[in-house]
């Protein structure tokens, strides 16, 4: 094959500097990136609807002669229509072109033609404004549409790419060897691109798409297994002692099954000598505190220091209670390290955990300072797992030797993606609750009948319970949206001006934060006004009420969350969403949170909902961006790539062999995009 810079986008008939500066910005310097930048969608020509038949108000596609050329009105400096009559034999349409001369100008009297677009129907008046046309002679088919960018029109990249076929399809080789192609019916790469961008049918449409679908997660699965194989190289400390049932029977309360099993998980993989990439998922509630108290445990009882680091100050402080609480009566010695430690505190920390004295350190990023050194790390915990990047695990991992790695996730995620997003990973799952755990009822209303919730929450705080409000903003600014700032003034000076109020949002200071969290904690404040910054790990079991305004903009597993931080204790717990928003997703989203519990089914409709690009917000979780596939719809082949990728690597740890070449190139391609150097 050439190299792939010689098939640079600027070979191409039309493309020069600019252009090629704005095919860039959708990252397509070479052919190769033109013809592997797929479509979004597609509209379909090839059923042409008889004008007398078309609904009003829908797309479709009508063949029509044109009865004149477009006569042109001009409306006022800078705006022209121009417009003329169609006709299919048993009816007419009006067809106006906005501000296009060019387009206009190819249009002849007596001349067939395609229309795609909207149709209105009044009466026995048919129009379609703006339409896509082309002459009839080029044939109905299904059309392209492509993610494009300022000044590149999706057709503009639909006639690069039928100019591409002829640079590169026949000096195209398929990196899926023949036998992979059998064993799972794919058609060949070339089949598959030409059908991808132009297919003849939708089903050489869909053939197309699982072939390529097929090889984008099967290259993704082996890119993953082979970075887990390789951060499992050399040795780590093998552990010799299990203290996790002493541990558990000095628990006041008996750990699931779920816990149980989840700890076995572990302490098998840190016998092994062989580093531990493990994740713990669980839901909110799950218990996995616990988990993480009984493994730093028992490493302490090897000998070795644990680290457990959680993405904010207010996370790592409670981490930090119920740590001390669970492990210093056993006599491990821990230790809390932020943003807010005092210069002092700081250095005696870190003189203690270079002497090996403590033997767990919980903080946040602060852990990863270069100052902060440990006598013999041994195994690294880390919080809320998708809102620290790869390289930041790995970094907090090598302040020790090959040190056993343990990431916890409150935020549920579909099993199959898990094993995608996380495929570095070994998985245990926290699927129970602890009993005397109760569901939150949850409500969804809409803003009249605000007032009747407020009353609810002031019952409760009468009773002495607290209760949260969370805004989506923390000023006004968007719209009707509630704004923390204003919305904590309004309950001060309105029906709650009898009882202490606290605001927390993500502008204050962390010692601020810090501040308002602990009175809430200790009952001093009885109203908690917040942005979502309390939306992961803050434990205050005395709350029994959320309160989620403009709930309409939270995604479901978002929402979860924040309704995962009342329902701690043994009272019923209440969660009301309240929203005005009148569209179908929105309204689906608040019946699935009225109706459901349980997060995994939750994370299910989310990814469903949303897709997975949107799954995280930002995606933080260092993988590239799938280019085709699509979790929500691509399960059934995703585990057939799984299944192929471990045939594969059973049968070729290195893929080394000549029939893996290409897939090994595919592979390497990905460890670049995702900064990785090399596989081996």
């Amino acid at each position: 094959m050439e190299k792939k810079e010689t098939r640079s986008i600027r070979t191409l008939k039309g493309v020069g500097e600019q252009r090629a500066a704005k095919y860039a910005k959708l990252g397509i310097e070479t052919v190769e990136d033109l013809l592997h930048h797929y479509p979004r969608s597609y509209e379909d020509w090839s059923v042409l609807t008889p004008l007398a038949e078309a609904v009003s108000d829908t797309v479709c596609c009508i063949q029509a002669e044109a009865m004149s050329a477009p006569a042109a009105h001009y409306i006022r400096k800078g705006m022209t229509l121009y417009q003329f009559m169609a006709v299919d034999g048993a009816a007419k349409m009006k067809v106006t072109i906005f501000n296009n001369r060019f387009a206009a100008d190819r249009i002849r009297a007596g001349h067939n033609y395609l229309f795609y677009g909207k149709v209105t129907v009044r009466g026995r008046t048919r129009e379609m404004s703006s339409p896509e046309i082309q002459p009839a002679e080029m044939g109905a088919s299904i059309r392209p549409v492509y993610p494009q960018t300022e000044g590149l029109s999706s057709r503009m990249i639909e006639t690069a790419v039928r100019q591409a076929f002829y640079v590169w399809e026949d000096g195209l080789s398929d990196p899926l060897p023949e036998a992979l192609r059998q064993e799972y019916a794919l058609c060949h790469l070339r089949y598959a691109i030409r059908n991808v961008h132009f297919p003849k049918s939708h089903e050489t449409l869909a053939v197309a798409r699982r072939r390529l679908v097929f090889e984008e997660l099967l290259v993704l699965q082996l890119g993953m297994a082979m970075l887990r194989s390789r951060g499992r190289n050399g040795q780590a400390p093998k552990l010799n002692v299990d203290k996790s049932k002493e541990f558990f029977s000095m628990l006041p309360f008996a750990p699931t099954d779920a816990q149980r099993r989840a700890v076995s998980e572990a302490v098998e993989d840190m016998r092994t000598g062989i580093p531990m990439s493990r994740l713990l998922q669980g839901d909110v509630g799950s218990g996995k505190t616990a988990v993480a108290a009984a493994l730093c445990h028992t490493a302490a009882a090897n000998g070795w220091q644990s680290a457990l680091m959680a993405p904010t100050g207010i996370l790592a402080e409670q981490h930090y209670q119920s740590l001390r609480e669970l492990l210093e009566p056993a006599g491990v010695r821990v230790a809390l390290l932020t943003g807010s430690t005092t210069a002092a505190q700081k250095r005696d920390i870190l003189e203690q955990l270079k002497e090996g004295t403590i033997q767990l350190a919980v903080g946040t990023h602060a852990l990863l300072q270069e100052s902060v050194v440990f006598q013999n790390l041994g195994l690294v915990i880390t919080d809320e797992q998708h809102r620290f990047g790869v390289e930041q695990r790995a970094a907090l991992a090598s302040k020790g030797q090959n040190t056993h790695v343990y990431v916890m996730s409150a935020t549920p995620i579909p099993r199959t993606l898990a094993l995608m997003i996380y495929g570095d990973l070994d998985i245990s799952v926290l699927d129970e609750l602890p009993p005397g755990r109760k569901p939150v009822a949850t409500y969804a209303i809409d803003s009249k009948k605000r007032m009747r919730a407020l009353g609810f929450v002031k019952k409760h705080l009468d009773e002495g319970y607290q209760a949260y409000i969370v805004c989506p903003l923390v000023e006004e600014g968007e719209g009707d949206l509630k704004a923390a700032q204003q919305y904590a003034r309004s309950l001060e000076q309105g029906p709650l001006r009898d009882y202490q109020i606290g605001l927390v949002h993500g502008r204050m200071k962390p010692s601020e934060k810090d501040k308002v969290m602990a009175d809430f904690s200790s009952g001093k404040v009885q109203l908690l006004v917040s942005t979502t910054v309390i939306e992961v790990g803050v434990n205050v079991p005395n709350a029994v009420i959320m309160v989620v305004e403009n709930a309409e903009r939270f995604g479901l597993s978002q929402l979860h969350q924040l309704r995962g931080r009342v329902g701690r204790g043994n009272v019923q717990s209440h969660c009301i969403l309240i929203s005005d928003a009148q569209n179908e997703q929105a309204k689906r989203r608040m019946w699935i949170m009225s109706h459901l519990s349980d997060g995994f089914q939750i994370a299910e409709e989310d990814l469903k909902l949303r897709g997975p690009g949107d799954f995280f917000g930002q995606r933080q979780h260092g993988l590239p961006a799938l280019k085709i596939a699509d979790m929500a719809s691509d399960m059934a082949v995703l585990r057939e790539a799984q299944e192929a990728a471990h045939a594969i690597l059973k049968d070729d740890p290195n893929l080394e062999a000549s029939q893996y070449e290409g897939l090994r190139r595919e592979v390497e391609g990905l460890f670049a995009q995702v900064g990785e150097q090399g596989l081996n």
